[in-house]
């Protein structure tokens, strides 16, 4: 069993800075990829940024320059700092996984944290 556990979300000011945290536990042999996806009201799930198990990090346009996601392998933990935003960076955010575990592979989501930016 695998559990992706978030924390670090909240309501921020235009211009400010929140830092998202996902930890993975469980049953895991490796992380495969890891990054986080957000859902603002009436739209659909989008990916803001990922990183792959060899270092390589992918950002959805809207949050280059802005957004830097890192990763602690000891931890098996990713961290999404997320600087200058906007308000329309305001939607829930899910961490998301990859993970092979003993002879499979499967995807997991965590629960979801919600970021709010008042303009």
């Amino acid at each position: 069993q695998v559990q992706l556990v978030e924390s670090g979300g909240g309501l921020v000011q235009a211009g400010g800075s929140l830092r998202l945290s996902c930890a993975a536990s469980g049953s895991i042999s490796s992380i495969n990829a890891m990054g986080w996806y957000r859902q603002a009201p009436g739209k659909q799930r989008e990916l803001v940024a990922v990183i792959t198990s060899g270092s390589s990090t992918n950002y959805a346009d809207s949050v280059k320059g802005r957004f830097t996601l890192s990763r602690d392998n000891a931890k098996n933990t990713v961290y999404l700092q997320m600087n200058s935003l906007k308000p329309e960076d305001t939607a829930v955010y899910y961490c998301n996984a990859i993970i092979t575990y003993g002879l499979r592979v499967g995807g997991y989501w965590g629960q979801g944290t919600q970021v709010t930016v008042s303009s």
